[in-house]
């Protein structure tokens, strides 16, 4: 479906450049669905640090497509002692500093990649997040990267994607130059990369009109 990677790629960081770093430029004009996701997100992560004997630590979490840090912020600076933020738009990363605020301070770093070059540090994450980026990367750079995301697992560390989904097949958006798959497609994807799928949950009461969005923890 992807002819020429690499003007997949450049395209996409050319769309963004252009996006106001704001919430509502996160989120493509849906704003207003961030305190709905954010509530989602918590409630299903906090399920996995709760539980018994294989919970992950709250240490550390990388907040991958991180943008301006909304799901930094309201997610996992209040679930763990430091974060760090990964992005391939350097204005979102520099916004991020003042959007943080306070808490900012313990954002560890701000890497500013693409998902298909950023290797994650080896066993330093208990929880890697993953969230509305995965369509920017091909196939097989997603496999790779969330094999580099498991070897940069802490012990009992969780990797979550949380995306769109399409109903059948995969839909390219020539806009922000972009893929949208559907879940069948994102588990052998998941398989590939040598995780396990541990958990996956559909997010309610979003707007009928955007993708069905879904959540999987991996490990």
């Amino acid at each position: 479906m992807i002819e020429d990677e690499q003007q997949f790629y450049s395209k996409a960081e050319t769309y963004w450049k252009q996006i106001p770093p704001t919430v509502d430029g996160m989120l493509g004009g849906y704003g207003h669905i961030s305190s709905i996701d954010l509530s989602s997100s918590r409630k299903f992560l906090q399920r996995f640090l709760r539980e018994g004997p294989d919970k992950p630590g709250t240490s550390c979490a990388l907040d991958c497509g991180a943008g301006i840090g909304r799901i930094t912020k309201q997610l996992l600076l209040p679930l763990f002692e430091v974060v760090d933020m990964v992005d391939v738009t350097e204005d979102f990363l520099a916004k991020a500093r003042t959007y943080l605020g306070e808490e900012g301070k313990r954002v560890r770093n701000y890497f500013c990649c693409g998902l298909q070059d950023f290797s994650p540090e080896p066993g330093s994450y208990d929880v890697i997040w993953i969230q509305w980026v995965i369509g920017h990367l091909t196939d097989q750079h997603l496999a790779e990267f969330l094999r580099r995301c498991k070897h940069a697992l802490r012990p009992n560390g969780l990797i979550v994607i949380k995306d769109n989904m399409a109903q059948e097949g995969v839909i390219l958006d020539d806009v922000d130059s972009s893929v949208c798959r559907e879940l069948e497609v994102v588990r052998r994807i998941v398989h590939m990369a040598g995780l396990s799928l541990l958990a996956e949950e559909r997010q309610e009461n979003l707007p009928e009109e955007i993708y069905p969005v879904y959540s999987l923890a991996l490990r």
